[in-house]
């Protein structure tokens, strides 16, 4: 009888399991056997696929981290837009990259308290923080003010609305549709707050 080969369908349906179980359980609370019960699976065929938690989750939270922070990595280091260009698009590509993943945030902060340096590491954070295009530009036009006053001013202004979402809705604050308007508004909003800060 031949080997049994790795089906990529079934790969998929175990990712996707865990992409799920990760984003709602987080990594210390989700078992194998719940990805395995998600996916529909038993447990042997997901060990046959994926040998341990810690593989799978390596896989799931580097594409969320990618998802999060590699919208971002391009804007940043191109040398051919002018600063308020550059912070029109990092707050566009954020809140529509966040409007189509809104479990995001909540699962990679939960996951930065847990292992900080293992997360910065991954993303380069340094790098992205002090040597980007986007600082020197910063630190050009407000040499006075430290450029991650502004860089984490933008960040948590277009991540925040998504983090407090749960409680906007349960609240009856706002409606999914109602909150999908207000995240849309805030990019244009944000960028003139940008510039009212940069230029006071």
């Amino acid at each position: 009888m031949a080997a049994k080969s790795k089906d990529a369908s079934t790969e998929e349906k175990i990712k996707e399991a865990a992409r799920t179980v990760f984003t709602q359980k987080g990594y210390s609370a989700t078992r194998t056997r719940d990805i395995a019960e998600e996916a529909g699976i038993n447990l042997a065929l997901l060990n046959y696929y994926f040998r341990s938690k810690e593989k799978l989750f390596e896989l799931v939270m580097a594409e969320k981290v990618s998802k999060l922070f590699g919208v971002i990595a391009p804007i940043v280091n191109s040398e051919k837009t002018s600063l308020d260009e550059k912070v029109a698009l990092i707050v566009d590509a954020y809140i529509t990259m966040l409007t189509q993943n809104p479990g995001l945030p909540l699962f990679v902060l939960s996951e930065i308290r847990n292992n900080p340096e293992h997360f910065g590491n991954r993303i380069q954070a340094g790098k992205l923080l002090t040597q980007s295009f986007f600082v020197k530009q910063l630190t050009e036009r407000r040499p006075d003010i430290q450029p991650l006053h502004f860089i984490i001013n933008i960040l948590s202004m277009s991540i925040f609305p998504f983090i407090a979402k749960p409680v906007l809705e349960s609240s009856g604050v706002m409606t999914a549709d109602e909150l999908g308007d207000f995240t849309e508004e805030r990019k244009t909003l944000i960028v003139k707050w940008f510039k009212a800060m940069i230029d006071s």
